[in-house]
């Protein structure tokens, strides 16, 4: 099987899932352009752990883990069938690595990971696997996370880290979804931007101090990781390509990348 690129997708708010707009449109397209995966490993920002955990469940839960969103929201199940398989794989290469890691056979899907799945692949019939981060071990732990499950790309297995480009969530409640980007957002977007095209990862893993606004736009650092995983597995590609940019609620950045994008379909 071809190798497949690693994604970092940004997941927005909740009502991502029933409004999807133009960032859904752009998850449709990308999935268009990649060989169908054997099973997903999910990099979700809303599961934390004290070191690296995987999921293990045969049947994952459909985890609704937000408040105070419309009801059709909780009615959403993603039955996707589990991967411990793949889980039993992710153990063995961070161990090899060096990472202690345990297997949660009890975590299910969060929303961080059923949201944009949900959207690329609405049948919910590919196996997925739920990998957790660790927020206090910051970007350079992340990135050699990556680094240890790049093997993964050869093997059919499609990568997703899921955050969001830009996320502060004290601003968020002040503005309506379709609010004019605040600057410092767009500032934020393309730095990143212009660090990935560079293929500059030194630069991406200190973001924290080189970014314009980064304290601003990721107050903690949840939401970002999931991107320096997805960086980190497919560190030796040629090409990357960032497939969608935008804003919602004038503070949440929804900026998509493929790593490794000559292993996408033109």
């Amino acid at each position: 099987m071809a190798s497949l690129p690693t994604l970092f997708l940004s997941h927005g708010a909740p009502t991502f899932a029933i409004d999807p707009g133009r960032a859904g449109d752009a998850l449709t397209a990308a999935v268009a352009r990649i060989p169908r995966p054997k099973a997903i490993l999910a990099v979700s920002a809303h599961w934390e752990t004290a070191r690296p955990a995987v999921s293990g469940a045969a049947s994952p839960k459909t985890i609704h883990d937000f408040f105070g969103f419309p009801k059709p929201l909780y009615d959403i199940r993603y039955p996707a069938p589990g991967a411990p398989g793949l889980a039993k794989r992710v153990l063995d290469l961070l161990a090899g690595a060096g990472h202690d890691i345990d297997i949660d056979a009890s975590q299910g899907l969060d929303h961080g990971a059923w949201v944009p799945l949900r959207h690329m692949y609405p049948q919910a019939d590919i196996p997925v696997a739920q990998l957790s981060i660790q927020p206090h071990l910051g970007a350079v732990h992340h990135l050699r996370i990556g680094k240890a499950l790049a093997p993964l790309a050869d093997e059919g297995v499609l990568i997703v880290g899921s955050g969001s480009i830009t996320h502060n969530l004290g601003e968020f409640r002040m503005l309506p979804e379709d609010a004019t980007a605040l600057s410092y957002v767009k500032d934020f977007q393309d730095w990143f931007a212009g660090r990935v095209a560079a293929r500059d990862d030194a630069s991406l893993v200190r973001y924290r101090e080189l970014a314009p606004s980064a304290a601003r736009a990721h107050p903690t650092e949840d939401h970002i990781l999931p991107f320096h995983v997805a960086l980190g597995a497919a560190a030796g590609a040629e090409r990357h390509e960032r497939l969608h940019a935008g804003v919602t609620f004038g503070v949440i950045g929804m900026d998509d990348y493929a790593f490794g994008a000559e292993r996408l379909a033109a």
